[in-house]
């Protein structure tokens, strides 16, 4: 019989995480076992396991030369995992193993610090154990295992519970002509969400012009890629809203309209070549001229928010979905999100943005349990300032004033 046909199987077995699945952080120990299936007595030189952790990126960037284009190849890695264990050591010894299953324990301690699995355009974070059988006069085989590692993210922080404001405002022009100014102010509870959660949108938008604008909102990711000193974005809509027109001369209040975030992955802050970022952005569509824009930043985490953890909690929040989303791993077949290009233009993002559903009820009007959240919000986002008084006294309640007194 030849040697290869002498093995029936080899594969990396994962023990699995207490809760459920490949799904680690870090500080916690990895364990499982190699498996190795033989049909006869077979001789081995080494068997040896290691873990892996490595964050990439690398992208190429073109530049015409005359008839030629050259390339720029950018490339940059990050070491997060590097473990290594010998199940039979390499001692200059031959090891017989007889016909039947063999299974051969390992374990290793994860670092504290780890970067979250994470797959974009231009680089990835990944993680994955290598098995690795020697056997005299035959080629080397090798079994791997890939895991999934979810680096905590507690929203239940003083950071990342601090409200987010801002206003904005924009002149209006076509042909050099003066249409008027629109203004927009908006306020989020919290900075810091988890996915499933709705945030609750404050905002009050004057439209001041003399045509009719349009508001939008969108849950916005950035993927940042860095290498050589270089830097390579990506952005994509996750999620997004189409508010009701604003006709000319009009104000628009939301009441706490409502924006869901789907199950993505939780923002990675701390690694050196990747990051994913989120924002909140508020669009108002002028026609004629150039976008309004009004970004707030959005962390996404992994800890849902407690219940009794902060006065500025919501009802909402008690909809946070488990870390079940988590346990599962990254998603076999992902929904992709549409692209950022493909909805945003390079002169005025949002520009075609679709609400990702319509409700029954009226446009900013929350119903159920969030109409009580909406009740016991009092950080409304200030008024705009206007140099016109608002309550003007009438003529008849001034007194005359005596020039001789």
């Amino acid at each position: 019989m030849h040697p290869f046909t002498r093995v029936r199987g080899f594969a990396v077995q994962l023990d699995g995480h207490p809760g459920g699945g490949t799904v680690y952080r870090g500080g916690e120990v990895l364990s499982g076992q190699v498996v190795l299936d033989v049909a006869k007595s077979v001789k081995v030189r080494a068997l040896a396991v290691c873990a892996r952790g490595l964050a990439t990126a690398h992208w190429l960037e073109g530049k015409s030369v005359g008839m030629n284009t050259i390339y720029s190849d950018y490339t940059a890695f990050q070491t997060y995992l590097r473990r290594k264990t010998h199940l039979i050591p390499d001692n200059g010894d031959v090891t017989v193993l007889q016909a039947g299953r063999h299974e051969f324990p390992f374990t290793f301690q994860l670092p504290e610090s780890l970067a979250t699995s994470f797959e974009g355009k231009h680089g990835s974070v990944r993680y994955w154990v290598k098995a690795k059988l020697h056997r005299p006069w035959a080629s080397v085989k090798k079994a791997k295992k890939d895991f999934t590692i979810i680096e905590p993210i507690d929203i239940n922080t003083p950071a990342l519970l601090a409200p987010q404001a801002g206003a904005k405002e924009k002149l209006a022009r076509a042909w050099y002509c003066n249409r008027g100014l629109v203004s927009v102010s908006a306020k989020i509870d919290r900075k810091g969400y988890t996915p499933g959660e709705v945030i609750p949108i404050f905002a009050e938008i004057d439209n001041c012009t003399t045509r009719t604008v349009v508001p939008k909102a969108a849950i916005i990711q950035t993927q940042t890629f860095v290498a050589r000193g270089t830097k390579k974005q990506k952005k994509s809509v996750v999620a997004s809203m189409v508010g009701d027109t604003i006709a000319a001369g009009k104000r628009e209040v939301w009441h706490g309209r409502a924006l869901k975030i789907p199950p993505v992955g939780p923002s990675i802050l701390q690694c050196r070549i990747i990051h994913v970022e989120y924002a909140l952005k508020v669009c108002i569509e002028i026609p004629g001229t150039s976008k309004l824009f009004l970004e707030l930043p959005l962390v996404i985490g992994t800890i849902p928010l407690h219940p009794f953890g902060s006065r500025t909690s919501s009802v909402s929040s008690q909809y946070s979905v488990s870390l079940d989303w988590v346990r599962m791993g990254i998603p076999e077949e992902p929904e992709a999100p549409p692209e950022y290009s493909s909805v945003v233009s390079s002169e005025g993002p949002l520009e075609t943005l679709s609400p990702p559903g319509q409700d029954s009820a009226p446009p900013g009007v929350l119903e159920g349990p969030f109409f009580a959240y909406i009740q016991e919000f009092r950080f409304r986002p200030p008024p705009l300032y206007s140099e016109v008084d608002p309550n003007p006294q009438s003529d008849a309640a001034i007194r005359p004033r005596c020039m001789t007194c």
